[in-house]
């Protein structure tokens, strides 16, 4: 009996592979169409009528994947960035590393992320408004926060059950250090010279390492990553 049932469970398996791989072709299809639009239209502008009509599917379809535009749009912006992001989270599992270590290895993908989310706006920014670029940015900005979060939060349990960090409210700080270091590399909400990222960095260092009772220069490397400086261009 307990074979049969695992053949048939296998078998079941087998014949929704076919329909969960064209599932997630409609899917990829639906976030290309939403991709290519963004090019030269703004946000605003955009249908999800037209959005299916780019992606070659009806538009009732949309709505069995996506509730809304809005949520199209979320799911591209994950999808651009999902290596980067992938391999923050895996850092957490990694416990024989020094949670310092870990923590500048998340610093440095979230770097890669935001790198490759302003060549992405850079090459379209000739077609896009100011307006559609700071809605991207926001987007980009809540997801990177929300995404690595849990893994911050996690390296920085660990080093305090290690007696490396000293701090009662680990995912607080994790909230903290990241939408500092993320509007930082992302540079467009609130634009600074190299000068002034700088002194916001090292202010930011000199706060996490008396508040956690860590020794001084051991959060340093967040000054070795390099950030855009939007006002000199």
């Amino acid at each position: 009996m307990r074979t049969t049932i695992t053949t048939d469970n296998h078998r079941k398996v087998a014949s929704l592979m076919p329909e969960l791989k064209k599932n997630e072709k409609k899917y990829n299809l639906i976030l290309d169409a939403l991709q290519q639009l963004l090019e030269d239209r703004k946000i605003q502008n955009i249908s999800v009528s037209e959005i299916a009509q780019k992606a070659g599917i009806g538009k009732g379809s949309i709505y069995y994947y996506f509730p809304s535009k809005e949520a199209i749009l979320d799911a591209l912006i994950e999808r651009s960035y999902e290596q980067p992001l992938s391999t923050a989270k895996n850092l957490a599992a990694q416990t024989d590393v020094s949670p310092f270590v870990r923590m500048a290895m998340l610093f440095q993908a979230c770097q890669n992320s935001s790198v490759a989310f302003i060549k992405q706006n850079d090459s379209s920014s000739g077609s896009t408004s100011a307006q559609d670029l700071a809605f991207l940015h926001q987007k980009y900005l809540s997801h990177v926060v929300s995404e690595l979060k849990p893994a911050l939060t996690e390296i920085i349990k660990q080093g305090i059950d290690k007696g490396e960090i000293h701090f009662d409210y680990p995912a607080a700080l994790a909230e903290i250090v990241l939408i500092v270091i993320a509007v930082k590399l992302d540079n467009s909400l609130l634009p600074s010279t190299a000068a002034e990222t700088l002194d916001t960095l090292q202010g930011l260092i000199s706060l996490l390492e008396k508040g956690t009772r860590v020794t001084p220069g051991t959060l340093s490397y967040l000054l070795m990553t390099p950030y855009r400086d939007q006002t000199e261009e």
